[in-house]
């Protein structure tokens, strides 16, 4: 990774090497990376929530309280190498060893690592009976008439998130069992001879990285570029604290499963030419967050200036009312209609990515059971109002290729879980 790479800047080499992965690729993001030194766990395993989505009180955040999601992800399909139900004689502790010196390894946080299992349908469906008990997890399927997505089916995801691309990487390689030591401590367990990597998804987010990034990428236009200030592709800030399900609201209350939550993961590919080529900022405003944005001039550049909320919460006729009186609604206007006792119901930690060269937003959401989801995108497609479909929030810009589901268990069950822990 020399020669043509030497003109990259560091945050662009780096993103470029955790895209590629694999020993050389870990090896020159390292170089890269080299001055950062990257601190050990300030907790013990034992010590940490039994959340494994217990992510927000470790990261940052602005002045606003709005959490600054990592940097760098990754996201590690699996595919279990046995043949019927996973097997517990010795895999399910070395699974969680593995696991644990991750936990060891780093700071929970921007400047170390987050990262969290989940479990498909499929890997259920090895077991006979019913699937996890009490819990909402169907199998994939498509939430609008104009989809066609393909269905992931693997058994598990591994979501590894850091400030450092060299840390997710090395996560990686610790996990497949191809590294002796992880950040000055020797590695134990791995997913090696348990589970094989079949899908490997990058990604990014944050102030200025997507316009870092978008070169010569497929879906947006190089005549009029993402704004330098943008966190993702679409030009503007999202994640607003009010806009977001707390930690809590995704958390599944009770059962064998008590202290996880869910996961639904789209990825979803963007074309940006109409939106920065035709479209006006007045328009990009108004279909993004809402026509009264707009026009009373509420967005501020990417919108950091809206502080802690997207500034939509008014309620459930709001987006009627501006699609029958303005023409046009926007994506936050519908979105806001997705709320139970005034508060939303999913907690977005969605990313940007240019794997394959094409401009991508892997949407990962979490909630405590998939019908949240359905329910919330029910709510963004908007189907029951008026208007064209073109002036309908962001729906033309955006092309669902894949969905999947996924229970994420509490720590002390996310190695190989079976569907009736009692």
């Amino acid at each position: 990774m020399d020669g043509p790479d030497r003109g990259l800047s560091r945050r662009a080499f780096v993103r470029s090497a955790v895209a590629i992965g694999g020993a050389s690729a870990l090896a020159a993001c390292l170089q890269r990376e080299e001055s950062e030194d990257v601190p050990q766990a300030a907790l013990a395993p034992e010590d940490l929530p039994d959340r494994q989505h217990a992510w927000n009180e470790f990261l940052s955040t602005d002045d606003h309280g709005n959490v600054h999601p990592p940097e760098h992800h990754l996201l590690l399909g699996l595919e279990y190498v046995g043949n019927g139900p996973a097997d517990a004689s010795g895999e399910r502790e070395r699974l969680e060893s593995a696991f644990r010196t991750l936990e060891k390894a780093y700071r929970r946080g921007n400047d170390g690592l987050v990262f969290a299992v989940g479990y498909g349908p499929v890997y259920f469906d090895r077991f006979d009976g019913d699937g996890p008990e009490g819990i909402d997890l169907p199998a994939p399927k498509a939430l609008t008439p104009f989809e066609d997505p393909a269905f992931d089916e693997y058994d598990a995801l591994v979501h590894l998130a850091s400030d450092y691309g060299h840390v997710t990487l090395s996560a990686e390689e610790a996990l497949k069992g191809e590294l002796e030591q992880l950040n000055g401590l020797e590695t134990e367990g791995s997913f090696n001879d348990i589970f094989e990597v079949a899908g490997r998804r990058t990604g990014f987010i944050g102030r200025g990285l997507p316009a870092e990034r978008q070169s010569g990428v497929s879906g947006i236009p190089d005549s009029e570029p993402v704004p330098e200030d943008a966190p993702m592709f679409m030009g503007f800030k999202s994640g607003f604290r009010h806009n977001q399900a707390s930690e809590d609201r995704v958390t599944i209350p009770d059962g064998p499963y008590a202290g996880g939550t869910t996961i639904h993961l789209s990825k979803i590919q963007l074309h940006l030419h109409q939106w920065y080529e035709q479209d006006s900022r007045a328009q990009r405003v108004s279909k993004m967050f809402s026509p009264t944005h707009n026009t009373d001039n509420l967005v501020e550049g990417a919108g950091q200036n809206l502080g802690d909320s997207s500034g939509v919460t008014d309620g459930p006729n709001t987006a009627a009312e501006a699609a029958r009186s303005k023409g046009t609604v926007g994506h936050a206007q519908k979105a806001a209609r997705a709320r139970e006792d005034g508060e939303p119901i999913i907690l977005r930690r969605d990313f940007d990515s240019t794997d394959d060269e094409t401009a991508t937003t892997h949407f990962l959401s979490l909630q405590r059971s998939i019908a949240d989801f359905v329910k919330t995108r029910e709510a963004m497609t908007g189907a029951d109002l008026s208007g064209p479909p073109t002036n309908s929030g962001i729906l033309q810009y955006l092309t669902v290729r894949n969905r999947a589901n996924y229970l994420v268990p509490p720590r002390e069950r996310r190695s190989l879980p079976v569907p009736n822990p009692r």
